[in-house]
């Protein structure tokens, strides 16, 4: 497994295991999934406390209560800020927030929180107070972001010191526009519009970790390209190179991701243990450039 100098000097590894869907899991799936993860090779988990509305947390920390070792082997990271029908970067809620996560995960702190989506009513001041309070109790070790372009973040620079440790974007080779604007520069076709303002580009100069997250979706939760008929030349192009590296389709569509330049996570979404394991062979293929474009080409993209 490939890692990532990531937030306060640790080492994350370059696949995350995403907890969305395991807030209906019993406790010995839950524990598989856990021990699968580590035992690949995967240290990160990424929650948030709307996942399974809290629930998803409460699963994972019934793990951490039943075994304190399982706390040193990992990172925990968590988002904070969606509520019914609105953003809020509160500091109240942020910090509220986190005591609710650290609850039920049953844990002293987190490694990581980031904020979940921008909040158009943000004031970076107040966002700075909650992360001070929350790094100066230890409940916090680092703060990021997601989905969020690099106005945005320059405006939440404004009032917080602390560094931006990732930004969380939507990214797979079915779903490039941060991509597509890069290639298609002062064109005036649909690819050509520039929807986040460089982000990749941004991240990049700011060592900025970059959390794909849906990465073997399309659209926005409209399914897997995995098999999809919407994919058929994609779908060649990756059995192909699974064959070549003897691996699975999953596991080259992550390596793609991670062949970007880069400080790239890929957070998964599966629980299946068997999937985490591929997936975290992905650590170990290097596509080249050749099949890196092949494949963006492969899913309907045009070159300029």
């Amino acid at each position: 497994m490939k890692h990532i100098t990531f937030g306060a000097n640790q080492q994350a590894s370059v696949i995350a295991a995403g907890t969305m869907r395991i807030a209906g899991m019993d406790e010995k799936t839950a524990d598989t999934f856990v021990r699968s993860a580590l035992d690949a090779g995967v240290n990160f988990f990424d929650h948030a406390d709307i996942y399974g509305g809290g629930k998803s947390e409460e699963v994972f920390g019934g793990l951490l209560q039943k075994d304190a070792s399982l706390r040193k082997q990992m990172l925990i990271q968590s988002k904070c800020g969606i509520r019914s029908g609105y953003f809020d970067f509160s500091r109240e809620h942020i910090i509220r927030s986190v005591d609710g996560s650290l609850k039920r995960l049953q844990t002293d702190y987190l490694d990581c929180l980031l904020l979940h989506r921008p909040d158009a009513l943000m004031e970076p001041e107040e966002v700075q107070q909650a992360f001070e309070t929350l790094h100066k109790a230890g409940k916090v070790l680092s703060f990021g972001v997601s989905n969020m372009n690099p106005m945005q973040m320059q405006l939440l620079k404004t009032g917080v010191t602390f560094p931006i440790a990732a930004n969380q974007v939507q990214m797979s080779i079915a779903h490039t526009p941060m991509l597509d604007a890069a290639f298609n520069v002062n064109m005036s076709i649909a690819p050509a519009i520039n929807r986040d303002g460089g982000v990749l580009e941004y991240c990049r100069m700011n060592d900025i970790a970059v959390q794909a997250w849906s990465p073997l979706q399309y659209g926005f939760f409209e399914g897997t390209f995995l098999g999809s008929e919407k994919y058929p030349e994609l779908n060649r192009q990756l059995e192909a190179l699974a064959e070549k590296y003897r691996m699975q389709k999953d596991t080259i569509a992550y390596a793609w991701l991670l062949r970007y330049p880069a400080k790239m996570q890929v957070i998964t979404g599966t629980t299946n243990p068997d999937r985490l394991r591929s997936a975290a062979r992905a650590a170990d293929v290097t596509l080249t450039r050749e099949e890196w474009y092949a494949l963006y080409r492969a899913a309907g993209n045009k070159l300029p």
